[in-house]
């Protein structure tokens, strides 16, 4: 029972990764659009001051703004899609239909109760213009719901058939026709049980703004500690994209979640201050700074012969850490050597949200350098304080590289290029290393065959999939994987084995791993789920 329940957590957290990996690109878009729109730029650097790159700024933004205001649409169909085990683009499009099914069938039994306010009113009613359509404020959490239903429904029934006349209702049409019965009901049910759930939430929401510092300790160290479980994705999305990380009025709408509240914020002028909600965004400091002190700390207390493979090893990965956020190459070369070392740094992270909040730092670097440039620089200092983003940055990059020191020499921690000669961390020359980077540079689908030994074979592969960082599989019999062997033949990070779970850490080039994998076993579209 444990292993099915973390093993649909995990699979759900996977399909929330789908809408979440598009919507910091709309988010990076809004503030280029800003930087061409920005009064306090534009008057330091005056070619922009014409019509042609002001107006392509204010196009910019306010064609992307939408994204951030129909999130509820955009959870649905990347659910369903991430969910579905065949036939994803089908379980996108049913997921379009039952969207809008739900919309117009809750607005009418709304109406037929007499219970629809205003449309000037909406503000204060727990009431909302969805699509053009006034329903019950649900926000993304309607998205959510409607995504795994329609997930559901068609899993189960995308391969039922019929004979003679019968014959074009079945697959992808049977599946929406199951589903017309159970979106009308489930609308009708939510209009009477959604403001006793909202209710909560608000509660909730409030217990968590009302712990201050602590929650948002709380926070920040609980996001980095799941990592092992795939499962942080679940604990940062609803305070970046639901009412748990704030809810603000700009420029006449209503905005949910720390990171949409600072997108609309930062396309919009008038804005004087931004919202102390986007705190909850605040994850830069330990990954451009903090783990470049962990992996400083690291090759200076690695065997003098070894140092030449540490710096092989880490530079890389410090360098993706700081420029694109990814951490996990970091995090898992002490994760599971060292697991007092990944205690740390999850407090660490923690101790740097909160240190943000003290000093009132607004300014965010959640996916790396670039992030933080395009999103605070064009703001300027008195809404962000990034200065101070910096400053605080420094210091922990110096608290990170005396504790990690201080703890690997003490405790003699077996960290990257400390290990025995016979241990369970397998090392590269440079020259090793480089090879083999080359090798993947060429033909990265050379990995394919090593990666299905390092699986246990191609019958022991159930499913596959991947997220930012991970190829994430299900396996017949996870005994059968070669931990070492991934680690050693195809520069996997670090696996993760939680029953027939199996994560292969990889980085940035996953995706094409993953592809290349599919062609390589032969599953056509569909069959790796």
């Amino acid at each position: 029972m444990k292993q099915r329940v973390m093993g649909g957590l995990q699979k759900f957290s996977k399909a929330m990764f789908v809408p979440v990996l598009i919507l910091p690109i709309a988010g990076i878009l809004i503030a280029i659009g800003n930087i061409f729109t920005n009064a306090a730029l534009i008057e330091k650097v005056p070619f922009l001051d014409n019509p042609i790159t002001m107006g392509f700024g204010s196009i910019l933004s306010s064609s992307l703004l939408p994204v951030l205001t129909n999130l509820g649409l955009i959870f649905c169909v990347g659910i369903a899609l991430g969910l579905a085990e065949k036939k994803k683009a089908e379980a996108a499009f049913t997921a379009v239909l039952g969207y809008l099914v739900f919309i117009f069938a809750m607005n009418k039994f709304m109406d037929l109760r007499g219970i629809l306010v205003a449309p000037d009113n909406l503000r204060g009613s727990g009431q909302s213009l969805v699509l053009g359509v006034q329903i019950l404020d649900m926000g993304v959490f309607l998205g959510i719901i409607l995504g795994v239903i329609v997930a559901l429904v068609h899993n189960k029934w995308i391969e039922t058939s019929f004979n003679n006349a019968f014959q074009i209702y079945g697959g992808a049409r049977f599946v929406f026709i199951v589903l017309i019965p159970i979106i009308v009901l489930l609308a009708i049910c939510f209009t009477f049980i959604w403001p006793l759930v909202q209710s909560g939430i608000n509660s909730l929401g409030g217990v968590i703004q009302g712990s201050g510092n602590f929650g948002i300790f709380l926070y920040g160290m609980l996001e980095r500690l799941l990592i092992p479980t795939g499962l942080h994705h679940l604990i940062y999305t609803p305070f970046l994209y639901t009412t748990l990380g704030g809810t603000a009025e700009i420029g006449g709408q209503v905005f949910e979640g720390a990171r949409n509240i600072y997108f609309a914020e930062i396309a919009d002028p008038n804005v004087s201050v931004l919202a102390p909600s986007v705190i909850w965004d605040a994850r830069g400091i330990s990954k451009m700074f903090g783990l470049i002190g962990a992996c400083l700390a690291m090759y200076h207390t690695a065997k003098p012969e070894n140092k030449m493979k540490v710096k092989a090893i880490l530079i890389p990965a410090a360098v993706t850490s700081f420029i694109a956020g990814v951490t996990e190459p970091i995090e898992f070369s002490f994760m599971f050597v060292s697991p007092i070392l990944f205690v740390i740094h999850s407090v660490l992270s923690g101790l740097s949200m909160v240190t943000l909040n003290v000093l009132g730092v607004r300014a965010i670097g959640p996916n790396g350098f670039i992030d933080f440039l395009l999103y605070n620089l064009p703001l300027g200092v008195s809404k962000t304080k990034w200065p101070m983003f910096l400053i605080v940055g420094a210091v922990f990059f110096i608290l990170y590289y005396v504790i990690f020191r201080f703890l690997i020499t003490k405790l003699n921690l077996r960290t990257i290029g400390r290990e025995e000669s016979t241990g369970e961390t397998k090392l590269y020359s440079k020259a090793d290393y480089q090879q083999k980077k080359e090798e993947q540079k060429t033909d990265v689908s050379d990995l394919s065959p090593e990666i299905v030994i390092g699986l246990g074979g191609k019958e022991n592969i159930l499913s596959i999939d991947n997220c930012y960082t991970r190829l994430r599989l299900i396996v017949d019999n996870s005994d059968l994987v070669d931990e070492e062997r991934l680690k050693d033949k195809t520069l996997a990070k670090g696996v993760i084995k939680n029953g027939q779970s199996v994560h292969v850490i990889y980085g940035l080039n996953v995706p094409t791993i993953k592809s290349n994998l599919v062609k390589y076993i032969g599953y056509t579209e569909g069959e790796e789920e």
